[in-house]
């Protein structure tokens, strides 16, 4: 009986998510580029890949105030977006 609540001497030590996880936006910083993101998603009916430009903006806010870690935004799926001018990626809106 004692051994069954004995599942081994490991001890667990939780660690932080590699991705996925980030402080939350407490002091709003980039809450107009979140309601900008979540208008556009509303207004195209959720359809994420219409709001790609506000996404990488909102993305951009939260590296720029520590909010997540600095990534390439190549890394995080905007490559084609940052192959194009600034002004030709408002025109796809």
């Amino acid at each position: 009986m004692s051994t069954a609540m004995n599942f081994g001497s490991k001890t667990f030590r939780p660690r932080a998510p590699d991705k996925g996880a980030f402080p939350l936006d407490h002091f709003g910083e980039c809450k107009s580029f979140k309601e900008t993101y979540m208008r556009c998603l509303r207004d195209n009916h959720f359809d994420n890949s219409q709001c790609r430009i506000q996404s990488k903006e909102y993305l951009q806010c939260r590296m720029n105030r520590q909010l997540m870690a600095k990534e390439p935004l190549e890394k995080l799926g905007f490559k084609d977006l940052m192959d194009k001018p600034e002004e030709e990626n408002k025109n796809q809106i």
